[in-house]
């Protein structure tokens, strides 16, 4: 009967044993990345406001998006009205991909050609408006602002080189 309890009590260990290395398994699995085409953007046209006229009270021209202005305060818009275009620019990446916009927050100031005097754009607009889609991996976006002229602004060219910035990101 002793070596029957020895006999089982070395069963029951080797089992004990045999169970816990079964007991481990092992599985696998693949890693995967997908590169997608960069989003870009480029500037094609640049805002401009056209021809405006101002009295000794200050204003505004509101330029949509669309390319049409309307004006306010001591403004008008003379029937020759000038180049007049929103910003636009080339929005293209990976197609049917969505993206963010952002546009300036804060003014951006022209100064009149070689000299000092100042106006400002602000409240930038844009089509679409914070969002766009890149069906087929491209989509036009246009830019428009707020130019805020003071009263009895002076007349001549302004601008400023160094441009706004418009960011896009996919989301």
């Amino acid at each position: 009967m002793k070596n029957t309890m020895k006999i089982l009590a070395i069963a029951i260990v080797v089992l004990g044993f045999s169970t816990s290395m079964f007991a481990q398994v092992t599985a696998s699995a693949t890693g995967t990345a997908t590169i997608v085409t960069p989003i870009a953007i480029a500037s094609t046209v640049n805002m401009n406001f056209g021809n405006v006229a101002v009295s000794t009270s200050a204003g505004t021209v509101i330029l949509a998006p669309a390319g049409t202005r309307t004006s306010t305060g001591g403004i008008t818009l003379p029937a020759t009205g000038g180049t007049i275009t929103a910003a636009s620019f080339n929005i293209t990446g990976e197609g049917s991909y969505t993206y963010s916009i952002t546009l300036p927050s804060s003014a951006y100031t022209i100064t009149r050609t070689g000299f000092s005097e100042t106006m400002t754009i602000n409240t930038f607009t844009s089509s679409p408006s914070g969002t766009g889609a890149l069906s087929s991996g491209a989509q036009t976006l246009t830019v428009g602002g707020t130019l805020n002229v003071g009263g009895s602004q002076v007349a001549g060219a302004y601008t400023n080189a160094t441009g706004f910035d418009v960011t896009v990101n996919y989301n």
